[in-house]
């Protein structure tokens, strides 16, 4: 079998995998931005042991149940404020735990990479092929 058909296939079905993840972190913002319920987050101190830089976002649900959101290591990318400040928080009324940041750049950072990942794959078949 030639190489560069192997190549072909494999660089557009990556590209169609990565395509439609991006799109489903799309549908999962917008969905986040039209139904979810908003709250604000206190950013506190990680653990003496835990060596990330940021903080944890802990705010309280519609029943009053504590949630701590971890933002990752691109939490001060996404905007949140050093340790004692309050950020909005957003997250769907059936599963709390699942909560996002209300800042644009946390929405739609997935989306981003997703797409900018099939973007590089089906630029990789149009060379493949060319």
């Amino acid at each position: 079998m030639n190489a560069q058909l192997v190549l072909l296939a494999l660089s557009t079905g990556c590209g169609l995998g990565f395509l439609l993840a991006g799109v489903r972190a799309t549908a999962a913002a917008a969905a986040l931005w039209a139904r979810g319920r908003r709250t604000r987050g206190r950013v506190t101190p990680r653990a003496a042991t835990d060596r990330r830089r940021g903080g944890l976002v802990v705010f309280s649900d519609h029943f009053g149940r504590d949630f701590v959101l971890d933002p990752g290591r691109y939490g001060p990318f996404y905007g949140v404020p050093p340790v004692g400040g309050e950020v909005p928080v957003v997250y769907k009324r059936e599963c709390p735990a699942r909560a996002r940041l209300w800042t644009p750049r946390h929405l739609l950072a997935p989306s981003f990479g997703w797409f900018l990942s099939a973007t590089v794959a089906f630029g990789t078949g149009v060379v493949v092929a060319g």
